[in-house]
């Protein structure tokens, strides 16, 4: 049964889902009710036809705008740590969704809401979007996993003086920073996710997963264990006929075609 949400606008496709993020009085920003939500969404979609999923932020002017601060403000330092687990927990769990997630950045994007794009595995904005994590100008530090993934997404170097300066940066100079992986005008932004996804949306939908997989062990894991968790992810392939299935297809045809001359394949959700 499709779930209804008090903070989320849900447009289904086909194989792509559309969702917008809802709080446009509280700057789109996370508080422990949309958190909530976001992790039924995905539990919802999961078991769908869905193969993607693209969050924007309701009106032109936030994508998302941090964790909620009045929630943050009311917080001892152990109800603080609570609620870094919490938002620490949804991020950990959209990387671990098998679906492909795409952070279509409509505005401004910081703090928390920087941190969730970087939980995404894909991220276009505008030209004149903003975002970065500036924690540190209201006196805290990131709280979502912002020193943890931006230092694996972009150096450590880069990333400390990010988080030390507080700076935000505009959609087309985060694009030459590899903090987005495209820019677009602001009438553009759902063209060019699609942009993204189209190449993607061509492949088998688990080898999209269990690549989604490995390369979050390359993360999370030294390197002998990531490539363990690679050759464990590799050997699931084998649990499909994907792949023998095209190869006797290529050998009735007479030719064996490389990986970069397969473009005309559509993979589909299995």
């Amino acid at each position: 049964m499709t779930q209804t949400f008090k903070h989320l606008i849900v447009e289904p496709g086909d194989e792509v889902c559309r969702v917008t993020i809802n709080r446009p009085r509280d700057r789109n920003s996370l508080n422990s009710e949309l958190m909530a939500e976001l992790t039924r969404l995905l539990e919802q979609q999961e078991q769908t036809p869905t193969r993607a999923v693209v969050f924007t932020g309701a009106g032109d002017t936030y994508f998302i705008g941090g964790a909620d601060g009045i929630e943050m403000m009311q917080c001892n330092g152990e109800e603080a740590r609570d609620f870094s687990s919490r938002i620490q927990g949804l991020f950990l769990r959209m990387e671990a969704s098998p679906l492909i997630l795409v952070a279509a950045i409509n505005g401004l994007c910081f703090g928390g809401g920087y941190e969730f794009s970087l939980a995404c595995d894909l991220r276009v904005a505008t030209e004149n979007a903003r975002m970065g994590l500036p924690e540190v100008k209201v006196g805290l530090i990131p709280g979502g996993g912002g020193t943890q993934r931006l230092p694996r997404l972009v150096g450590f170097g880069r990333a400390m003086e990010m988080i030390l300066s507080g700076k935000l940066y505009k959609g087309s100079e985060a694009a030459n920073m590899g903090l987005v992986n495209m820019s677009v005008k602001q009438a553009e932004l759902m063209d060019g996710a699609t942009q993204l996804l189209k190449p993607i949306l061509r492949q088998p939908q688990y080898a999209l997963s269990l690549a989604k997989r490995s390369v979050h062990a390359a993360k999370s894991e030294p390197l002998e264990e990531g490539l363990r968790t690679e050759s464990e992810q590799f050997s699931r392939c084998f649990h499909h006929n994907f792949f023998p299935d095209l190869m006797v297809k290529q050998l009735k045809k007479g030719t064996l075609e490389t990986t970069a001359d397969m473009t005309g394949f559509k993979g589909g959700k299995k």
